[in-house]
């Protein structure tokens, strides 16, 4: 709480600069601004879509419901993915979800989602070369963001197709898991075998659906991303969409900081700032970026209030039980 505070405070001014505005969302274009609400609304349903691909057996009902309250509650506390992602797991096990099975579909469906988000500032560089050029300010960020994809592209090829270097990574884990657990008297340290069980169980969590589940990741961020260029339009501006992809690459990648909740401020001063070298005017920025998170951020909120009260009306209370016993749930699977 105290390193949040201390994030919050520095990141202060931009938030201060983007509330500001809120009296002239008034002027805002209707028509764009509920177009940014549709898209912000089918960028969730390809969340829920990703959840039934890796769990066929999953109603509707259970993947909007428990997506939506573990998006609420990660944008409730700070460092709230890992709490986020409990409280989706747990719903998930209350609606009758086998445990491993859930705990295994919420890493591969992050495993997949998250490859998309990196991945963007690679596609925002390929559509430089055919429409706008990137401004010099925002290339460093550009080619950055390029490589920490291939590099993450490399590392989850070698750890897909190779066993050796996952079990070297298990043996080290191994050795350094397993006298802490010791020492905490907790059961069941991680193993070398129980590493690569893992990865072989999260590649058949998708199986021969793969296609789908990537259809679905790259809705999840492609309709997101026209959330924000509808917000754009709704301000008047006219944004290049090649920089506006890149701009909205860092302000997504700002989301995932677990410092403060859903990464509130970092976003805002990322996407305003990144939205300035692209060209749109300050204020213009200041305003879409407000109408763009009352769309992404505080909305979802409240729909995770209902999503709560629904799911409790038809299956009660989850269980308070938290342990995964043979899969590790990823932090970032239930992230808007």
């Amino acid at each position: 709480m105290l390193i949040a505070a201390i994030a919050l405070y520095g990141v202060l001014p931009s938030l201060v600069a983007v509330f500001s505005e809120a009296p002239r969302l008034v002027d805002l274009n209707p028509l764009w601004f509920l177009g940014t609400l549709v898209c912000e609304i089918a960028s969730f349903g390809c969340v829920w879509w990703l959840t039934r691909i890796a769990i066929p057996k999953v109603t509707w009902f259970v993947a909007g419901t428990s997506q939506l309250v573990a998006n609420a509650v990660s944008r409730l506390v700070p460092g709230g993915a890992a709490v986020g992602t409990a409280v989706g797991w747990r719903m998930l096990s209350a609606s009758g979800i086998n445990r491993a099975t859930a705990g295994t579909a919420i890493a591969a469906t992050s495993f997949i989602s998250n490859g998309v988000l990196f991945a963007i500032p690679l596609v925002a560089l390929a559509g430089s070369i055919f429409g706008a050029p990137i401004p010099r300010d925002l290339t460093a960020i550009a080619w950055g963001g390029a490589l920490v994809f291939l590099v993450l592209f490399g590392l989850a090829f070698t750890i897909v197709r190779f066993d050796r270097p996952l079990r070297a990574f298990g043996r080290g884990l191994e050795r350094v898991m397993t006298p802490i657990y010791r020492r905490f008297k907790k059961e069941n340290p991680p193993t070398i075998e129980g590493v690569v069980r893992q990865r072989n169980q999260i590649i058949s969590a998708l199986g021969a659906r793969w296609e789908q589940a990537l259809a679905a990741a790259v809705g999840k961020w492609l309709l997101d991303y026209l959330a924000l260029v509808c917000a754009l339009y709704a301000v008047g501006a006219r944004p290049r969409l090649s920089l506006v992809l890149l701009a909205y690459g860092v302000g997504a990648v700002a989301g995932m900081i677990p410092i403060t909740p859903g990464g509130l401020g970092f976003v805002e001063a990322g996407l305003v700032g990144t939205l300035a070298l692209a060209g749109i005017g300050g204020e213009q920025a200041l305003l879409a970026t407000l109408a763009y998170r009352i769309a992404s951020y505080w909305l979802p909120m409240l729909a995770g209030l209902g999503g709560w009260i629904a799911f409790r009306r038809r299956y009660g209370r989850p269980p308070e039980e938290t342990h995964v016993e043979s899969t590790t749930v990823s932090d970032t699977a239930f992230s808007g």
